[in-house]
């Protein structure tokens, strides 16, 4: 399936978006040095033979920085939706990351339909993961979609 090469570059910018959200979770870099490295090393480069696409980097900006800007608005709707003895600590970094990116899109992006969200998220959660997880993030991102897109 040939896809749209705005999708395209949307889904790199998305995946890129967890990679840099999690290097500013371990690492704590400051936010424009962070996109600056992403924006000149990563995107649409080759690393180690390597060829990524080209991302939408506006799209990559926003929700990187949408992310770090409501982060505790984002974590305060995954945590009302885990089951009851879960915290988001106890989530694996990736994972967390993830679902931060595609709660701040449902919360942020009314542009960009709901299916769409999930859909990509579910992709950028089987580059990491298997069934199982891809379907916890599924489950999560659909109940926080049903909380803030009424």
């Amino acid at each position: 399936m040939n896809r749209p090469a705005r999708l395209t570059a949307r889904s790199a910018a998305r995946l890129a978006a967890v990679q840099a959200l999690y290097q500013l979770e371990m690492e704590k870099p400051q936010l424009h040095l962070l996109l600056d490295e992403f924006h000149m090393h990563r995107l649409g480069a080759e690393i180690e033979d390597d060829q990524y696409h080209a991302a939408d980097v506006a799209f990559f900006d926003d929700v990187v920085r949408g992310v770090a800007a409501r982060q505790d608005e984002i974590d305060g709707a995954l945590t009302a939706r885990l089951v009851d003895g879960w915290s988001i600590t106890r989530l694996d970094r990736t994972m967390l990351q993830i679902l931060r990116a595609g709660a701040y899109e449902l919360m942020a992006r009314p542009d960009i339909s709901v299916g769409t969200v999930i859909g990509e998220y579910l992709d950028v959660a089987h580059a990491f993961f298997d069934a199982r997880e891809t379907k916890f993030v599924n489950g999560l991102l659909d109940a926080v979609a049903k909380d803030v897109r009424k």
